[in-house]
């Protein structure tokens, strides 16, 4: 009876308001603005390769200063949002970020757009260190992982948005101004921001009844926590391990998918559009459902580490059939194995991204994604770099459909053996 009653309660107290919700709103939007930005070098790639006379090397090595730069702001703005706060914190790093995706429209060289994908990859960084942190302010743990699902779903339709618009864009008024014009667009965001989000207990339209909800955790330490000593935590390093074995796949997935279908199936700017809104659209129902999965398993009664670790383990099974996608003849078979890995890659990364809030102190969360995120931008370049040497060298996708299959096995086994329970890590 008193857990009935207790269920009656929660749902009374989550009747009472659901603005945080329109926080995921805000959060979903930058990330959306994010992804469309990151991807238009992929979506563009064929046109820039003809256009500036790029080799896959070099392609490789203007995203490897993109990731480059990321590693670098990753762990800076996760310290930043820890010390700042999420709301100032999210508006530098998209000012930045704005500003180096519209001086994309300038560059006429290699290195021009490698110093341009450098202050994009340095701006860009900013968005999950704030968006997780804005999440840990806002939303009670067991609702943390749905919610980021629902925010990191941006994610996939600023990748379906990218190929739907960007070509249009282009054909229309050239990629320098694609660049511009999204750049200025994306600028009403910002404003958005800055005028509705505030902490909980700052928010002036937050229901007393909404803001018991949000906090009903019990209270942790509000001083931020060294990184000397959150990098002594296995805890830190299980984050951080899964995010460099999976961060890579979906860095390939990103850059390097237009080409692929542009090369296997005979694909051009225009005509590549479709497959990739659909691997997109399954990316993005993978990002909820597996946010979803993890929060009704802990809803049912089951442990924090039970809920996370057996959808993770779902979703690396999911992810296997992609080490055949080379050989698979027909476009829109490999358009449904590719999808259904992306979806899996998504669902699994909202379950990894809840972690850090999982397991430490709201003090400490913006640090160690931080910490995390750098470790995998670093698999990212190394990805990058292995993508360009491949393609060059013998022109097949399989080796690096092969890494890609078999990452997540390898980021849960690291999670697990540096946390086997998930225990939280009390304030050092």
């Amino acid at each position: 009876m008193q857990a009935g009653q207790n269920d009656g309660i929660d749902r009374a107290v989550a009747r009472a308001g659901r603005y945080r919700w329109g926080i995921v709103g805000l959060l979903f939007m930058a990330t959306c603005i994010n992804y469309v930005d990151r991807q238009m070098i992929g979506v563009l790639k064929p046109t820039l390769s003809k256009d500036l006379r790029w080799t896959e090397t070099d392609f490789a090595n203007v995203i490897f200063f993109f990731q480059f730069a990321y590693a670098i702001g990753y762990i800076g703005f996760g310290r930043i949002v820890d010390v700042i706060g999420a709301r100032m914190g999210y508006a530098v790093a998209f000012v930045i970020w704005q500003i180096a995706h519209m001086a994309h429209g300038g560059a006429y060289s290699v290195t021009q757009f490698a110093m341009a994908r450098f202050g994009l990859g340095l701006g860009e960084s900013g968005n999950f260190p704030a968006g997780i942190k804005a999440v840990t302010e806002w939303f009670p743990a067991k609702e943390r992982a749905f919610a980021i699902g629902v925010f990191n779903a941006g994610a996939n339709v600023g990748a379906i948005i990218t190929p739907m618009a960007v070509p249009l864009l282009t054909v229309a008024y050239g990629w320098r101004m694609a660049f511009v014009v999204t750049g200025v667009v994306s600028l009403v965001w910002l404003a958005l921001w800055l005028i509705f989000y505030r902490s909980p207990r700052d928010h002036k339209k937050l229901s007393s009844g909404e803001l018991a909800w949000i906090e009903q955790d019990p209270a942790d330490p509000v001083k931020p926590i060294a990184w000397k000593r959150l990098v002594t935590k296995r805890e830190t390093w299980a984050y951080a391990l899964g995010k460099f074995c999976i961060d890579p796949i979906w860095w390939f997935f990103l850059f390097w998918l237009p080409g692929y279908l542009g090369d296997r199936y005979d694909l051009d700017l225009l005509s590549f559009g479709p497959p990739l809104v659909a691997i997109y659209l399954l990316s993005d129902l993978g990002s909820v459902a597996g946010g979803w999965l993890s929060s009704r398993l802990i809803a049912r009664g089951r442990t924090v580490n039970f809920a996370r670790k057996t959808t993770m383990l779902v979703c690396a099974f999911a992810v296997l059939p992609v080490l055949f996608a080379q050989s698979i003849d027909n476009l829109w078979v490999a358009v449904l194995v590719i999808g259904i890995a992306t979806a899996a890659h998504q669902a699994f990364s909202a379950n990894l991204y809840t972690l850090p809030s999982d397991l430490f102190p709201r003090a400490a969360v913006g640090s160690v994604v931080g910490i995390g995120g750098t470790v995998g931008a670093i698999g990212g370049m190394m990805m990058a770099k292995y993508a360009g040497y491949v393609l060059d060298g013998i022109g097949s996708y399989a080796p690096l459909f092969f890494v890609a299959g078999s990452a997540y096995f390898v980021a849960l086994l690291a999670v697990h053996l540096l946390s086997p329970r998930l225990a939280r890590v009390d304030a050092p």
